[in-house]
Formats: C-alpha cells, sequence, structure tokens
C-alpha cells in the first residue's frame, strides 16, 4: 500500500528555543523526513526532541494535542509546542480512514475523557464498546495501552505513538509487536516516537536516530540503545562497576 505521510519537512523558520533543538537544527540542514516504510520509529536519548516532533506532526495532521482520534476536543494543560506551525505534510493520494495520537505522556487524561463521553446519551452502541466495553481506568496501565490497541485500532489507519512501551512489560511489548503487524496487513502506517529495544527490532522498520548532531537513518544494530542494552547485558557487572566507580574508573 502506498503510505498516507510521505514527508515531513520545515516550511517556516523557527525562532527563539525551538530553532535550538537538534531536531529542528537537522530539519533546517535537510529536506525533512522521507517515510520510506509504513513504520517508522523516532529513536534518541532524552533532549534529542523525539517527543516535540512526534507531536507537533500528530498536530499539524489534525490530532488532539493530548492524544486521541481527530474527534476528541479536550484540554487540560497547554503544553505542546508550536513546532507544528512551521511543519509541512506532504500526504499520500489515499486518505486513512481511522486514525489515532497515542501519548504516553497524558494517556490518563484521553481516558478520561473517553468515560466523559461515554455518559452522553446517543444513538448507536456505547463509545466504551469501541475501547473493549471496559474503562481504561479500570484496568491496569498496560491492560490500558494494549486494549485501546486491539479493540480501538481498526486498520487502514495513521498511528502515531509517542513511548507507548511506557507501561508495557517486555511480555507486553511483544503483544504490542503482534497489533502492529496487524495493522500493517490492514494497511495502516504507524510512526513511533520510543527508548524500547524491543519495539525496534520490528522487521521491516526505518528508525531515524535522533543526536544532537542531527537526524540519521540508522539499522537497530547501529542505534545506541542496542548497543548499550547489549553491552550491559553482556556484561552487567564491569557495566555496574563503571557506572559506581569514582571519577569513572573501573572497580577491579
Amino acid at each position: 500500500m502506498g503510505r498516507y505521510l510521505r514527508q515531513i519537512r520545515l516550511d517556516s523558520q523557527p525562532e527563539g528555543y525551538l530553532a535550538e533543538l537538534p531536531v529542528v537544527r537537522s530539519l533546517m540542514a535537510s529536506q525533512g523526513l522521507h517515510f520510506q516504510s509504513n513504520i517508522t520509529f523516532f529513536v534518541g536519548e532524552n533532549g534529542t526532541g523525539k517527543s516535540t516532533l512526534i507531536e507537533a506532526m500528530a498536530v499539524l495532521l489534525g490530532f488532539n494535542p493530548e492524544g486521541g482520534t481527530w474527534n476528541f476536543s479536550f484540554s487540560t494543560c497547554e503544553s505542546h509546542s508550536q513546532l507544528y506551525q512551521h511543519l509541512k505534510a506532504v500526504r499520500g493520494t489515499k486518505r486513512p480512514k481511522d486514525g489515532f495520537f497515542l501519548r504516553a505522556e497524558s494517556f490518563y487524561n484521553a481516558a478520561s475523557y473517553i468515560d466523559q463521553v461515554n455518559k452522553i446519551p446517543f444513538r448507536g452502541p456505547p463509545l466504551i464498546d469501541s475501547y473493549g466495553g471496559t474503562s481504561l481506568h479500570k484496568q491496569s496501565h498496560g491492560e490500558s495501552f494494549l486494549a485501546l490497541a486491539r479493540n480501538r485500532f481498526g486498520g487502514q489507519g495513521l498511528y502515531l505513538l509517542d513511548e507507548p512501551e511506557a507501561a508495557l512489560s517486555p511480555t507486553g511489548q511483544m503483544a504490542l509487536m503482534l497489533e502492529f503487524q496487524r495493522l500493517l496487513e490492514q494497511d495502516s502506517q504507524l510512526i513511533i516516537a520510543t527508548h524500547s529495544p524491543i519495539l525496534l527490532t520490528f522487521p521491516g522498520a526505518e528508525i531515524f536516530q535522533l543526536t544532537p548532531e542531527g537526524i540519521q537513518r540508522v539499522s537497530y544494530q547501529e542505534t545506541l540503545h542496542y548497543q548499550l542494552t547489549r553491552s550491559f547485558l553482556e556484561n552487567p557487572q564491569r557495566m555496574l562497576n563503571y557506572l559506581f566507580a569514582e571519577d569513572g574508573e573501573e572497580q577491579p
């Protein structure tokens, strides 16, 4: 299938603190990001701007800044940046029939909004049926994330996910990968900001690594997350000795 979103690029130059973000500097120096796979990961250390970028993309594409579908219209805190005002989206020829912006940071607010709207009488089945029939607040954090993906993500859609692994165990992350596969088989596109070395293994995914030096398309083995996790698991005691050594000198 063709991609619903083909490219994201700067349309005007931000000023102030936005102009200093590594991700913005990289976009300023390039032709933007071209999406070549139907599943894309943004990975990078805290502060490189991956969440800022995916949030700006979501707002630009019409999603609520705190998460949800195109129809969500709540606001509890105006904390999103104005980066979206400087971006341009190059869309594919097809339009998605479904879409969702999952933002782990404000998922509680989105779940509360769903419960609130569910109380409003209207013709047809209750809204909560689209989310598995049980309030997301009445499940564990991880269970609610998976329930959202399994029940609300219907396919033929564009899904932007910001750190979806935040509430999930390693087993839960692998279960989420099964939902990714289902959605791709149903003509969907996923763009995901993550810290998870598990999710990054997804077959056929493209990975953009954000660093203070800019944005690079890399393989899984080239990500800093993979390299650090592998080094730690291969010899945890050595890594711990180094971590807790005074002045960075490794203990015997």
